[in-house]
């Protein structure tokens, strides 16, 4: 049997998600909806076998580069409204790897450049309507 993993150091609260939630669809989800004429997705979804597999390859390649504390940043985006089979530009998060070579930066570093030598990761799932927290 696995040992069981510490609470990571960055989980909030149950309170804190609802209230960042709230926040979003308060301030932006009306003036959205009212300028593109559609409830937009707010919520994404990747089962967690998906993301261990992409997160290792992301540290497999890193590693072939010699980066030792690659990183993900994740960016919001918008389908094409061509290519978008209901027609509509829809949002995403797609997520990319970051990460220096080998002691030039900190494991914790919000400033590691993009790895664009390592292709990006999309197609989660979303409710329609959103989900709400």
């Amino acid at each position: 049997m696995a040992a069981k993993k510490q609470k990571p150091k960055k989980c909030i609260s149950k309170k804190e998600a609802k209230e960042l939630h709230d926040n979003w669809c308060n301030q932006r989800e009306g003036h959205l909806k009212k300028r593109l004429g559609f409830e937009d997705t707010r919520e994404f979804w990747w089962s967690v076998e998906e993301l261990e597999e992409y997160l290792a390859y992301v540290k497999s390649e890193s590693n072939k580069q010699g980066i030792d504390h690659p990183g993900i940043r994740i960016y919001m985006g918008a389908y094409s409204k061509a290519k978008c089979k209901m027609k509509r530009g829809y949002s995403t998060l797609f997520m990319v790897p970051t990460g220096a070579p080998a002691k030039s930066l900190g494991k914790e570093n919000a400033e590691q450049p993009n790895n664009y030598d390592i292709d990006a990761y999309n197609r989660g799932g979303s409710g329609r309507p959103p989900h709400i927290y």
